[in-house]
């Protein structure tokens, strides 16, 4: 599944979580959230099939915004809009 607004900032950080199982890539895309402004982007690079349900979870949960999403056969990529409340 492929969600693609018409325009979207670059992200202010890239990570990649490739090769780590449940829940780290969630931990460490809170923790990269973290360190960056509200209305900034993170991209989340996983290969964990479990991303796809845990990471929009994680995002809503937390009160950011699923800005994007890919699923590239084993690689799920998450572009995720940090909030104001967060």
């Amino acid at each position: 599944m492929t969600t693609n607004p018409t325009s979207e900032p670059a992200p202010a950080v890239t990570l990649d979580t490739s090769g780590l199982l449940c829940p780290l890539p969630v931990y460490k895309a809170a923790l990269a959230l973290k360190g960056i402004e509200p209305g900034q982007i993170l991209e989340l690079i996983c290969t964990d099939p479990g991303s796809l349900a845990d990471i929009p979870a994680m995002a809503h949960q937390r009160g950011d915004r699923l800005v994007r999403t890919e699923d590239r056969d084993t690689t799920q990529v998450f572009w995720i809009e940090k909030g104001t409340t967060t």
